[in-house]
């Protein structure tokens, strides 16, 4: 569990206390002596490992600090302080960070190809289990070909893994569209709250053992695959003609009534003649292309 300590060390009276014993060398001008050489030397040795207790904490950045192999501590107060220089002094940043996935290819819950990808913003608040509780990427310096932990990247890649996983297992859950019109149901396209929701806390379940918190995750990209995408264009212009004939046709018949009931006001007409005026009326109103009325003689 994480600790913050608070330290009271200013660095300044250190950094100079370092300062006189690494220069220290320079009294022998004045006193050139063997024996006043050797302490001399011990001293700027000294002197050189105290400065390296000296280290600066900014705003949103901490140290974890680790005293051969043992956690000690974390620093999260900015300033300049002094330290045992043989405490490990791990940099930990407490700043927000964007990522964004690459475009997937996954499955919908109805076996459709999707392409969808997601923008996830988090950020660390446990520095003990992120310095704990995964493991570190390690690169090598390629002037000096010393290995080092890459803590950020390690960060990156872990919330990075998390979060595809977890895009995948949302859209699997849900459909692209509504196969049917008037279906109820959350899809992809339409629940675009719940979805995200969904995958924020999915997401949030996931980097909670590594001392991560997600701030916002939400589908940044999503479309058919290309290999599905014209089929399902087709699918949709035809939903959408018949949706648009569905409208026509009731507004057709709801003038047919209001026809029929103005001339059973003036007129008298026969059930055939209905029948025909009907037919004819739905003929003129439903139909895409100009109508030639046809007038019957007998």
């Amino acid at each position: 569990m994480e600790k913050e300590i608070k330290l009271k060390n200013n660095g300044f009276p250190h950094l100079f206390l370092g300062l006189i014993l690494t220069f220290s060398p320079l009294s022998l001008i004045v006193l050139p002596k063997w024996p006043f050489g050797v302490i001399t030397l011990v001293l700027c040795l000294a002197g050189l490992i105290w400065l390296m207790g000296l280290f600066i904490i900014t705003l949103n950045q901490t140290r974890v600090l680790i005293f051969f192999g043992k956690y000690k501590g974390t620093v999260k107060t900015d300033g300049f302080y002094w330290l045992n220089p043989f405490y490990t002094k791990k940099r930990v940043s407490l700043r927000g960070r964007n990522l964004e996935t690459e475009i997937i290819k996954v499955n919908d819950e109805q076996g459709n190809p999707v392409l969808i990808s997601s923008v996830v913003v988090w950020k660390i608040v446990d520095t003990y289990k992120a310095v704990f509780d995964i493991e570190a990427s390690v690169i090598r310096d390629p002037s000096s070909g010393v290995k080092k932990e890459n803590w950020e990247d390690s960060y990156q890649r872990f919330v990075k893994i998390q979060s595809e996983a977890a895009l995948r297992n949302i859209a699997q859950k849900y459909p692209y569209d509504d196969v049917e019109e008037g279906a109820d149901h959350i899809t992809l396209r339409s629940g675009v709250e719940k979805i995200n929701e969904d995958l924020e806390e999915e997401i949030r379940n996931r980097v909670s053992i590594a001392g991560i918190e997600v701030q916002e995750a939400r589908i940044s990209n999503l479309s058919y695959a290309p290999e599905i995408a014209a089929v399902m264009l087709q699918r949709q212009q035809a939903q959408a003609i018949i949706t648009a004939r569905k409208k026509i046709v009731e507004g057709s018949v709801g003038i047919v009534e209001m026809a029929l009931q103005a001339l059973e006001e003036k007129v008298e007409i026969s059930q055939d003649q209905k029948a025909t005026l009907v037919g004819n009326l739905l003929v003129v109103l439903s139909s895409e292309v100009n109508t030639t009325p046809v007038i019957n003689t007998n």
